[in-house]
């Protein structure tokens, strides 16, 4: 018999990948051109051609024993160094290799630093909606997720709202900007203010509050709209990032942690993040993906491609009658049940239709569902006639 946290997690499986395998099933049923798969955050941006090109060159030119054989759990020192070096340059900061901790994506990068931080019981803070993965990750260590609903116009944090949830118990909080699964990104003068309440907090409670930036979507951003790199407000702040959108590399598992020299036990947490990799099973990053990124750190997608497709699905819903939030960045769109339980609203969608949404349920947020738009246009294209007259049966 499986254990009992298991079944927990069994029983609360991811719907987003649950409502990609059903639209697999219907492709085959009903055809790939007939059905419009919103689901799954895969994107449909090839790899740069300097990825393929530093693959086949390392592979050709360097060590194979030193290429595919172990090393340091916090990966290539000389691969930490060039990521520390970028972010320097673009973020003032002044990081080193010892900062970088090589991780399996940006998933592995937040189980990595939730076992190095948490006892059961401690509690970690995120802003609903959210990625619906925090909520296992974070039970993996026996911690408590507690969620502070965002403010429902902006879709940023609730401040009231947050005050209260961060207490005595909190060890961490968890943001992800730009969002998934809004699209939304925290500007400026949000990180000063929530950089304000955690330093406020971490005095009244006596005791570090750590703030962790999930950013694997940190260069999907449009219009001219930055992110702010939050180490340079808050001094125990930790990033965790991935280059599985930045260059097209879901399936490769690369990304990184940054582990400031600023974080209150700095030294503790950088020995305890590298024994947490090695024992968790991930044991190190990837080694020809450590190399390969290290070549392409300045590459990146088209992101003009998922512009498009942001813009021409979102005037479409907009002049449908739905109401959607504006994402600024990533490649999710956020967009309002017109029933209350969106549930119903999905399945229409799917039965009717063959387009297929995620509830927001998912991601801690009833009445809204979300949609992946880095997609074949021609997926949006063929959706579209859809969703309008999903809409007209609603009346909107």
């Amino acid at each position: 018999m499986i254990s009992e946290k298991m079944k927990g997690f069994v029983a609360g499986s991811s719907a987003i990948r649950a409502m990609f395998e059903e639209g697999k099933r219907m492709a085959a049923e009903f055809g790939a051109d007939h059905v419009y798969d919103f689901s799954l955050g895969n994107p449909n941006v090839p790899a740069p051609q300097a990825v393929k090109d530093a693959i086949l060159d390392i592979t050709e030119n360097e060590d194979p024993v030193m290429l595919h054989g172990y090393m340091n759990n916090s990966g290539y020192e000389d691969v930490r160094q060039t990521i520390a070096e970028h972010l320097n340059k673009n973020f003032h900061t002044s990081f080193s290799a010892k900062n970088i901790l090589m991780t399996v994506g940006a998933a592995g990068g937040l189980n990595v630093i939730l076992k190095t931080l948490l006892n059961p019981g401690d509690e970690v803070v995120t802003i609903s909606p959210y990625f619906g993965e925090y909520r296992s990750y974070v039970g993996n260590f026996d911690g408590v997720l507690v969620e502070s609903p965002a403010d429902p116009e902006t879709f940023y944090p609730d401040f009231a709202d947050l005050k209260k949830k961060i207490t005595a118990k909190t060890k961490a909080m968890i943001i992800n900007s730009p969002n998934n699964p809004t699209g939304v990104i925290y500007p400026e003068s949000v990180i000063v203010e929530l950089a304000q309440l955690l330093s406020e907090k971490e005095s009244e409670c006596g005791h570090p509050i750590y703030l962790i930036s999930d950013e694997p979507y940190r260069e999907i951003a449009f219009d001219g709209e930055t992110v702010p790199w939050i180490t340079g407000y808050y001094a125990d702040s930790i990033v965790g990032s991935s280059f599985s959108k930045s260059l097209s590399l879901p399936g490769e598992r690369i990304g990184y942690l940054v582990l400031p020299d600023s974080l209150d036990g700095a030294e503790d947490i950088l020995a305890a993040a590298n024994v947490a990799n090695r024992i968790l099973g991930f044991v190190n990053a990837p080694s020809l993906m450590q190399r390969v990124v290290a070549r392409c750190i300045d590459v990146r997608s088209d992101v003009d491609f998922y512009l498009k497709n942001r813009d021409d699905l979102y005037l479409a819903l907009i002049e449908d009658g739905y109401t959607v939030v504006h994402p600024d960045g990533a490649f999710y769109m956020w967009v309002k049940s017109p029933e209350e339980d969106e549930r119903a609203f999905v399945d229409r969608l799917k039965k009717d239709e063959h387009i297929l949404a995620v509830q927001g349920r998912s991601f801690g947020c009833k009445g809204w569902v979300r949609i992946a738009y880095c997609v074949a246009h021609e997926t949006i294209e063929g959706a579209l006639p859809g969703f309008q007259r999903v809409a007209e049966a609603y009346g909107l």
